[in-house]
């Protein structure tokens, strides 16, 4: 009997509209950026997120934070979620076997990368010295950008 009653919970409106919001975009996924690419989009999500993170932490450090600069952000997170799916209908309409997604989406992640570990050194973060240098050019431009955040 109690194994009936679960259903109760289960079958909510909220839990029916979810699954009705999934079921739709499902296919619209699959469209965009075609099948068995969720994991290289997932690193790229994983990486965004992290960027973001880093970003605040760094911000709030060097006391830049401002939630106007975050918002704008949300257009930008958008379009790097769309260029993906840009290069996936690309490669269709050429015929390409996912030449230009992968190399966008890991042209992605690595710009990802750089700029999320950059916000990490800035916020303090213990990185190997290697890895500094490898990014050095980014530190240096987003501690120009907070510089001049400052003085406007």
């Amino acid at each position: 009997m109690r194994f009936f009653q679960s259903f109760d919970t289960l079958l909510s409106p909220a839990n029916g509209w979810a699954m009705s919001a999934g079921a739709t975009m499902a296919p619209v996924f699959y469209y965009l950026y075609g099948s068995e690419r969720r994991d290289i989009l997932i690193v790229l999500l994983v990486m965004i997120a992290l960027d973001w993170m880093t970003g605040v932490f760094a911000a709030k450090k060097d006391l830049t934070y401002s939630s106007e600069y975050g918002l704008s952000r949300i257009p930008r997170t958008l379009f790097l979620f769309a260029l993906p799916a840009v290069a996936n209908l690309l490669d269709r309409v050429v015929g390409t076997p996912g030449f230009l997604f992968f190399g966008v989406t890991f042209g992605l992640i690595y710009h990802t990368w750089t700029s999320l570990t950059a916000n990490a050194f800035r916020a303090g973060w213990p990185l190997p010295k290697a890895v500094v240098k490898l990014v050095s050019s980014e530190i240096q431009a987003k501690a120009e950008r907070s510089t001049r955040k400052e003085k406007q």
